[in-house]
């Protein structure tokens, strides 16, 4: 399996799309691309099970590495393990879903599939990089092609959420970057996340590094306070942009904290755990309850999604194996969800001319179809069995409850409360907008092919994991034996 292709056929394809992208042409050429970038990620699935039978004791498979830049011992560098192949997965459904959703685009398509497939290129770096620097590279470059498709394509006011995103994003990066220097300085002066591994960073300097590193990742993550972004770069954004926003470009954060922070400097997480877990249950609360207060279905979506990646963040602090595995399965289940939501808030935009909650209603009388994947959505953010969402967030309870501590138990507790919060708006915004007498003016426009293959390429997903888990379970717990022995030093 040559990982480069993942890199390099998003790639490729943007550069068809300015080339030869005119008119409807750059939608087709961009589904083209997806496509291949989903059987690309298949098979990347298949052939990683069947590797890692063989090649049990080895880090990561498939690696591939070049010299970047010898003075400073930079390489592009390689290679997956179980969560990089989840996050691969996660990251090819909803960039084939996202470019189908957008097929209507008129304004400027060439510029906007290009952009939308570029940002699918960046992901795909961040989740294959073996080498920090590498990572940080394309965690960049995934960064401006935000700001422009929020700026150019987006709604309200766009330039300003443009902006106030970039900036939020930016100073994560800072902090990444100031972070990733000092473990370079401190590890033997190298990048490579195995070699980092193997050698160590000092505990004094982890002190200091762990806190810049988990929090500039944690931003991209919409750690609280540092979560502003979300509401407004999600409700400004196009369709397509706010599915790549929450499906993708927020689970960045979550993977560099996973990947890059506890990993490589398991003391130092043991000594903030609790703080992390404070800040988890913070946003999972916060979030429910901020929720509530809104009339947006954007914002809605957008505020959840702040209290469903606190599930996240609490995953990671709670420091046992269960539970980081909630926590990837977490991020595969809100990627899914949340791009679906977005998806369809974006169908029953198109047809009703506002998101507003209050202004509608009694719209499954004339879109069933959307409505009925709303209400899979909506049962799928609160948690229903049968669905990824419950199985995420039950991972995360059991691994939780597995610390005898009394803060790891009470965090269990207050994350139990939010489905209770999550069920009063799920239910409450769509007996809104379904339910009732048919509210204001309604376009009987039809859901076209690729709008229908959108959603239902998501929800299959989201029943995929929901009812057989097992396979994605198998993949994420299995880490590799040199990270094993950082994560026995941390529960320990």
């Amino acid at each position: 399996m040559n990982l480069n292709l993942l890199i390099w056929v998003p790639l490729l394809t943007t550069a068809v799309v300015v080339l030869w992208g005119k008119g409807q042409r750059a939608a087709m050429l961009a589904t083209v691309g997806s496509v291949v970038q989903l059987g690309l990620a298949l098979l990347l699935y298949l052939a990683y099970t069947a590797e890692r039978s063989i090649h049990a004791n080895v880090p990561f498979l498939f690696e591939y590495r070049a010299v970047w830049y010898k003075p400073l011992n930079i390489t592009y560098h390689l290679g997956v393990d179980g969560i990089s192949v989840a996050m691969v997965l996660l990251t090819a459904f909803v960039v084939l879903a996202g470019v189908l959703m957008s097929w209507n685009i008129t304004h400027q398509p060439r510029e906007f599939h290009a952009l939308l497939t570029l940002l699918g290129a960046g992901a795909y770096g961040v989740f294959l990089s073996v080498d920090t620097f590498t990572l940080f590279f394309f965690l960049e470059l995934a960064v401006i092609p935000k700001y422009l498709l929020i700026g150019i394509w987006g709604s309200g006011q766009k330039e300003y959420c443009a902006r106030k995103l970039v900036l939020m994003l930016m100073l994560g990066s800072a902090l990444v970057l100031v972070g990733l220097l000092g473990v370079f300085f401190s590890a033997g002066h190298t990048f490579s996340l195995s070699a980092v591994s193997a050698t160590g960073v000092p505990l004094k300097l982890q002190q200091w590094l762990f806190p810049l590193l988990f929090l500039g990742f944690g931003i991209f993550t919409a750690i609280f306070p540092f979560h502003t972004w979300v509401p407004d770069g999600h409700s400004a954004a196009p369709t397509a942009g706010s599915m790549f926003l929450a499906g993708i470009s927020m689970k960045l954060g979550g993977y560099g904290c996973l990947r890059t922070v506890t990993h490589l400097m398991p003391e130092a997480a043991v000594q903030y755990a609790p703080l992390i877990i404070i800040l988890g249950c913070i946003a999972i609360v916060y979030g429910s309850l901020a929720t509530m207060m809104q009339t947006d279905l954007k914002y809605l979506n957008a505020y959840s999604s702040i209290s469903h990646c606190g599930f996240v963040v609490l995953g990671i602090g709670l420091l046992t194996q269960t539970a980081r595995n909630g926590a990837v399965l977490q991020m595969v289940s809100h990627g899914l969800m949340t791009a679906l939501f977005f998806a369809v808030i974006g169908l029953i935009y198109e047809r009703t001319h506002t998101r507003t909650i209050r202004d509608m209603g009694g719209l499954i009388q004339v879109m069933p179809f959307v409505m009925t994947v709303l209400f899979m959505a909506g049962m799928c953010s609160l948690g229903l069995p049968g669905l990824s969402g419950f199985v995420a967030e039950v991972t995360v309870f059991v691994g939780g409850w597995e610390r005898e501590e009394l803060l790891p138990r009470v965090a269990v507790v207050l994350a139990c409360s939010s489905i209770v919060l999550t069920a009063v708006y799920i239910v409450r915004a769509i007996g809104q907008v379904a339910m009732g007498p048919l509210l204001g003016r309604v376009d009987q426009v039809p859901v076209g092919w690729a709008e229908r293959l959108a959603v239902l390429l998501l929800l299959s997903g989201i029943l995929l994991m929901g009812l057989w888990p097992e396979w994605l379970m198998q993949l994420v717990d299995m880490p590799a034996p040199a990270l094993e022995t950082h994560l026995s030093r941390i529960e320990n």
